[in-house]
């Protein structure tokens, strides 16, 4: 059994996004910590990049809070290397192919395997595409993440049926952000998703509030939040693991 799946074990998942080194690194190691002590089930580590394409405002701007204290793809491996020395649930990368590409495709997999990754997430790889990431993956033991977005629905048995770890089921067009109100159908997606797989599927994009988070919970396995919480750390800086903390604790009570 992969490290991942034991998320979901007899449980609904709760997997929590932060940029690394937002807003610099120390109070980042002890945000990470704060939201695996809370409870989280899986934390999602995002790589600074200047040009994210998927991201909303909220974790563009932590991006350029994160790369102006100095935040490099080395340093971010030494981050997770710290974590690791307190936090032992599942944890994956979130990046770009650029990024990737720039460190140098094998290179990169084999040190963030030894920093203590379980797996990445990139969203701007094609499902067609992905072997080039996917096969190094694999060889360091780490999972690729497949994505399914409300577009997808011709493919969602073809992504379903190849996916490892856990599908990231996109809840809205658009980029990343807290939405008031989610309303794709994506009670559909998850039984097409269901029909072609066990893997775990979980829900992001714009959940923010505890009645969002119990409401996909029980349509998935597993709900991600991301931009609520980088708010969170921009909003309170050095103070943002304590607000983290209590705010992962409300959500994962509301996801019982």
């Amino acid at each position: 059994m992969s490290n991942i799946y034991k998320a979901f074990e007899g449980k609904k998942a709760f997997i929590a996004f932060l940029t690394a080194g937002d807003p610099d690194f120390e109070t980042s190691v002890k945000c990470f910590k704060a939201v695996a002590d809370a409870g989280a089930d899986l934390i999602e580590v995002g790589i600074p990049f200047s040009d994210p394409i998927a991201e909303g405002p909220v974790i563009q701007e932590a991006d350029i809070r994160a790369l102006g204290a100095g935040m490099t793809t080395d340093k971010v491996f030494d981050l997770l290397k710290e974590v690791r020395k307190d936090v032992t649930i599942p944890i994956v990368f979130m990046t770009y192919a650029n990024p990737v590409y720039h460190y140098g495709i094998d290179r990169f997999f084999k040190a963030a395997k030894e920093a203590g990754a379980d797996g990445i997430i990139i969203p701007d790889v094609p499902f067609e595409e992905k072997h080039e990431f996917s096969d190094v993956a694999d060889k360091y033991g780490m999972e690729f993440i497949s994505m399914i977005a409300p577009t997808s629905e011709a493919r969602i048995k073809t992504i379903a049926g190849e996916a490892k770890g856990f599908i990231y089921v996109v809840s809205s067009l658009g980029v990343t952000g807290v939405r008031s109100e989610i309303t794709t159908d994506l009670d559909s997606i998850i039984k097409m998703i269901r029909q072609s797989t066990d893997t775990p599927a979980a829900i992001g994009f714009g959940i923010s509030t505890p009645e969002q988070a119990e409401k996909m919970s029980k349509l998935a396995d597993g709900v991600i939040v991301g931009s609520a919480m980088v708010k969170m750390v921009a909003a309170y800086g050095k103070k943002a693991p304590e607000m983290l903390y209590d705010y992962v604790i409300s959500m994962k009570e509301a996801m019982r």
